[in-house]
């Protein structure tokens, strides 16, 4: 059977599904997250080396570029990182060591920030998506409730099939919008979890400079 007061309750409810992210304004309507939106990084905030633009173009060194790429791909564990920058340092010119491990820093560096912007991106539409639903959910909640309160309406007989199905559509959305509200949490910690990676790996390639 439809119930009555379905629109108050949800609306609170999706007030609180919201968690954390609503509990201030946001600039931006469309990001989820309590962490402030940046879209771009600078690599200012994590490296201190030698000058990225004298270093030279990162792509034009083939084994740099490699080493950057194999660096800044997640499949590669952070404890493999000295390893490798060891090996590339010890088959350097040591002239131009300093150079090569600048321009790794520069590859892994728009590498790690091109996939953040992606991650951030997603989360927006991710967030847009979560609204429109939001707002079916509430029109859905209007129409139960609009069925339920009409004259005709009879809480005494079985529902009609029209109504019947709108409470089941109501419901499964409602459940949808939980349920991906719920990965919210995990989503918006994908460009904290990707600066972290750019940080310990620039430390560690300033550590062999």
């Amino acid at each position: 059977m439809i119930r009555r007061s379905v629109r108050a309750p949800l609306c609170l409810a999706l007030l609180l599904a919201a968690g954390p992210a609503l509990a201030q304004p946001k600039a931006d309507p469309d990001w989820p997250c309590p962490q402030r939106k940046v879209t771009t990084l600078g690599y200012g905030s994590f490296w201190t080396g030698p000058d990225l633009a004298e270093a030279g173009e990162w792509g034009s060194d083939r084994e740099a570029a490699q080493l950057a790429r194999k660096l800044a791909s997640r499949r590669t564990e952070l404890r493999e990182v000295d390893t490798l920058l060891d090996e590339f340092a010890q088959k350097a010119d040591p002239a131009e060591k300093g150079k090569r491990l600048t321009r790794v820093f520069a590859g892994v560096f728009e590498i790690i920030n091109g996939e953040r912007s992606t991650v951030m991106n997603g989360i927006s539409r991710y967030a847009q998506g979560q609204r429109r639903l939001a707002e079916r959910i509430r029109d859905e909640a209007d129409k139960v409730s609009e069925m339920k309160d009409s004259p005709e309406s009879d809480s005494t007989k079985v529902a009609s099939k029209e109504a019947a199905d709108l409470e089941s559509k109501f419901n499964w959305d409602r459940r949808i919008f939980d349920e991906r509200n719920q990965s919210v949490s995990y989503v918006c910690e994908v460009p904290t979890i990707l600066e972290q990676r750019l940080g310990e790996i620039a430390r560690r390639i300033q550590a062999h400079l």
